[in-house]
């Protein structure tokens, strides 16, 4: 029996690719022990639990930004984190630990070295975060999904998808997503979605530009998420809800679509051959309008910043673009081009390739050091 221990975790652009990866390996071998890392305040608290695995916590230890009194308590209490997540590594006889970013992940890449376990990474972003650029170093295997993304030896493998996307098929599913959010069969469907929280831009300039929209010939699928300071314009056309909880239905109904350029919306908007106007996050370190690099060049979409997204720049750039279904087509094909499906099997395979190598290597040698 294998013994995995998958660490990741705070948000759900780490939980979500871990998610899928735990479901895919336990689908093929149920013999499986799966745990998984994270801490007591992360989204994985609620999700990891609910989806029927173990949740093993450790304190949350942000490495420190400034000189203050959390620096100077940083060394003890990183030390103790890994102390922590050795001590799992050998009383459940890990055999390979798998890690996708975030707090939790670094401290378990370095215990996992100190015990000799071999390490698997995923990094969703473009730009890697810390953690993952430290393990990397070491790890036996290094997948990414984006091409370009700065990590020694590593290799594109795409985002592990949930099912429920990797399987869709947009056309069979789109009577039923239509008729799910009131739409109408004869008109296309612009989709606008700036995540769970949503997007101040994207919707401000959504309900601006509705008039203009819906007067294309267009309908409008608004998903404004949890925080919209915008009302509905009550147009016949324009469907504006807060969330989406049958997302696949969502994406089934859009010709096209407005949204942020999260690692796992770019991901898989691609993988579906769905093209899109990404509106990257301004805040941060940029990643996101590095995520949607490969799939703009490919054609399959085009990126605006967040501060030029404005009424003026529908009225110049995306009105004509609804008004040309040709390019609109030959973006969806270029989308599809640049988006993988087997994102799940291909980090599955590198998985396996980590451990079978180390198998016969020395594992829990405790050579590595830490």
């Amino acid at each position: 029996m294998t013994v995995y221990l998958l660490a990741g975790g705070g948000t759900a652009g780490h939980v979500n690719p871990l998610l899928a990866t735990a479901d895919r390996l336990r689908d093929r071998d149920p013999q499986a022990r799966i745990l998984v890392l994270g801490t007591a305040e992360g989204l994985e608290s609620r999700l990891v639990p609910a989806r029927g695995y173990d949740l093993l916590t450790i304190e949350k230890v942000p490495f420190p930004r400034r000189p203050n009194g959390a620096a100077l308590r940083f060394p003890k209490r990183f030390r103790q984190s890994i102390d922590r997540v050795a001590g799992i590594i050998g009383d459940e006889s890990v055999d390979v630990v798998v890690g996708f970013g975030g707090y939790v992940s670094t401290p378990a890449y370095l215990a996992a070295r100190r015990a000799g376990v071999p390490v698997a990474i995923h990094e969703a972003n473009a730009r890697p975060g810390l953690a993952n650029r430290l393990g990397a170093r070491f790890a036996a295997a290094t997948g990414v999904a984006f091409e370009g993304t700065p990590l020694p030896r590593a290799e594109v493998v795409g985002m592990p998808l949930r099912r429920e996307i990797e399987d869709l098929d947009r056309a069979g599913a789109r009577a039923e997503a239509l008729a799910f959010f009131g739409l109408d069969a004869d008109r296309p469907v612009l989709l606008a979605t700036g995540g769970s929280l949503g997007a101040r831009r994207i919707n401000r300039t959504m309900v601006d530009g509705a008039d203009a929209l819906v007067g294309a010939g267009w309908q409008v699928l608004h998903i404004t998420g949890a925080k919209s300071e915008v009302s509905d314009p009550g147009l016949d056309g324009y469907r504006m809800v807060e969330y989406a909880d049958r997302m696949d239905l969502a994406l089934s109904a859009a010709d096209l679509a407005v949204s942020r350029a999260g690692a796992a919306t770019v991901s898989e908007l691609a993988a579906l051959g769905l093209p899109a106007v990404y509106v990257p996050y301004p805040v941060g370190n940029g990643e996101q309008r590095f995520n949607a690099a490969g799939v703009v060049a490919a054609g399959g979409g085009i990126l605006v910043d967040d501060a030029d997204f404005t009424p003026a720049w529908v009225d110049a750039e995306l009105l004509p673009l609804l008004a040309d279904r040709d390019r609109i087509a030959r973006m969806a094909a270029a989308a599809a081009s640049a988006g993988f499906r087997d994102g799940t099997d291909r980090m599955v395979a590198l998985i396996d390739r980590a451990t079978a190598a180390s198998s016969g290597g020395g594992a829990r040698d405790g050579s590595g050091g830490a």
